[in-house]
């Protein structure tokens, strides 16, 4: 198997993964702020124990250098992830994953927009039919996508590529580190905002599973094969999560979108989907 091929396989599979994270967040009764600080909790402990088995006793110091902006990726990670997890809660699975599919194009806007950096004709037309898409589900207001969760949903988004391009900046930062940290940042913010942080056996195991299975593993299969595919693989494959998370919550839960969502989700998808086969078609070129 070629180191392509591979990386292909191993980055499909942890998306696969990753997209029953929504599936565990459904099936949980407590609030987005307690569910999110067992999570962090979790991902805390989860990342540490990666990081003993991957580099053991050869555990490279956490850059000093890098800490302001690590603290600050960190954060915007942890608020992207109580807001998904708040979105999951407030409107159907669909919309939320299909509005977190845009983060590519947020991502290639924001670096346009902090760092100056060349931006194809092809973004900005994806971005046209990106935010039609992202307009014909904000019109479903008043049906299952409703306006607060989509607006989570978009919040999250936004947080999310803004910590994507800062990060692409200092490639330097153990992701694995920052990860841990994000974790921790989660759990004290949900301390600090949650009424309280009583929580029962159904729910402990939900979060467990995610936060000690579901999460970790797909991250780390995910960043194990960006090592071997280049990011426009990348994009083009997180679109099986933008597919798949809906279809697990309609089995188990027979949650079934809006037609806003259906309309508005299928433009985003298919933009996706040829802006990412075009920006592989160009990269082959080179």
């Amino acid at each position: 198997m070629s180191n392509n091929a591979k990386g292909l396989a191993i980055t499909s599979i942890g998306v696969l993964i990753m997209s029953l994270e929504s599936l565990f967040i459904k099936s949980s009764t407590i609030s987005p702020l307690v569910f999110s600080f067992y999570l962090g909790i979790f991902i805390f402990f989860s990342m540490i124990g990666t990081l003993l088995i991957q580099e053991g006793k050869n555990i490279k110091k956490f850059e000093l250098n890098y800490f302001g902006i690590s603290l600050l990726c960190a954060t915007l990670m942890a608020i992207s992830n109580i807001l998904f997890i708040s979105a999951i809660k407030s409107t159907t699975v669909a919309n939320v994953v299909i509005i977190f599919g845009t983060a590519a194009l947020f991502s290639a806007l924001f670096s346009y927009v902090f760092y100056k950096e060349k931006v194809g004709k092809n973004i900005f037309y994806a971005s046209f039919f990106m935010f039609v898409g992202l307009f014909i589900i904000f019109n479903d207001q008043l049906g299952l996508g409703g306006l607060k969760g989509n607006l989570f949903a978009l919040t999250c988004t936004i947080a999310f590529a803004i910590s994507f391009v800062l990060l692409s900046k200092y490639k330097e930062i153990n992701r694995v580190v920052l990860i841990a940290i994000s974790g921790l940042v989660l759990s004290i913010i949900s301390f600090f905002l949650a009424e309280n942080i009583n929580i029962d056996f159904h729910n402990i195991l939900v979060v467990t599973g995610m936060g000690l299975l579901i999460t970790p593993i797909s991250r780390v299969l995910i960043s194990n094969g960006t090592k071997y595919i280049n990011a426009s693989e990348v994009s083009l494959l997180m679109i099986i999560e933008t597919i798949m998370a809906p279809i697990w919550v309609w089995i188990f839960f027979n949650e079934i979108p809006s037609s806003y969502t259906l309309i508005g989700g299928s433009v985003i998808i298919i933009t996706l989907l040829i802006n990412s086969i075009y920006t592989l078609k160009q990269n082959a070129k080179v």
